[in-house]
């Protein structure tokens, strides 16, 4: 508990976290104003607000979850508190799960804002669109989910590469090039099972249209939610391997 505490403490006490909470939420208000602005003056086809949002979580909002999440951890790498972190707590794995304990909860609560300020945005700029409550409702604990578990999945890797740059790359080429590649190489199937997109999927009714790459969402929101899951275990283990075996 003093350990959760802690890092409580550290977390809301450094500016990287605050200037990260409010770039995504820029991020969200600028992206689902746009589209709902195109929608309304016919250049783009009309979406739902709640699938505008699940658009801007992916394309934009998350990379400022992966920032925030990142830095979390390396910048104690970067700065050499984490030694100090390290005599506090000397039961490595306690570090991680008290960071895992303020991340989760802050980037839930994090995601079901997001939607909100998204479908605020964008449900007046296309009427002809609107979404339900049980809509915005499934979206806020997809995108609260999705957000949560990419947090981990960040604490995990950061935690084992020890370098911002490095995992801030490592997650823009997980999130978006290898499923790049793997879409134009006629993999599109596979792309389901990625981070990003298991996320996506996660916010959408199964069988509703998918707004980043068309189709439909291939199966239920708890397998992107369970996806995403496996994906933060995987980070988790990495990091939880690293920080045990090597010194500060």
């Amino acid at each position: 508990m003093n350990a959760a505490s802690s890092e409580w403490t550290k977390f809301w006490s450094v500016r990287s976290t605050w200037w990260c909470l409010i770039a995504g939420v820029l991020l969200m208000l600028a992206y689902s104003g746009a589209v709902g602005l195109a929608a309304n003056a016919g250049v783009e086809r009309s979406m739902a607000p709640h699938a505008v949002v699940t658009g801007a979580a992916f394309y934009l909002t998350q990379f400022a979850v992966v920032a925030l999440a990142t830095l979390f951890i390396t910048s104690e790498y970067a700065s050499g508190s984490i030694r100090s972190t390290l005599q506090w707590v000397p039961v490595r794995n306690r570090v991680l799960a008290a960071k895992s304990a303020v991340l989760v909860p802050v980037l839930f609560g994090y995601g079901v804002l997001n939607t909100l300020v998204g479908v605020a945005i964008s449900a007046p700029l296309i009427p002809a669109r609107d979404s339900s409550v049980g809509d915005v409702l499934a979206t806020s604990a997809g995108m609260g989910g999705y957000f949560a578990l990419l947090g981990l999945l960040c604490l995990g890797l950061g935690t084992a590469l020890r370098s911002t740059a490095g995992t801030i790359v490592t997650m823009f080429v997980l999130l978006v090039m290898i499923p790049m590649f793997a879409g134009s190489l006629g993999g599109e199937d596979a792309l389901n099972y990625f981070p990003g997109f298991a996320g996506v999927n996660a916010m959408l009714n199964a069988g509703e249209p998918n707004p980043i790459f068309g189709g439909v969402a291939p199966y239920a929101p708890w397998v992107g939610i369970a996806l995403c899951m496996a994906w933060a275990a995987a980070g988790l283990a990495a990091g939880s391997t690293v920080l045990r075996r090597r010194d500060a």
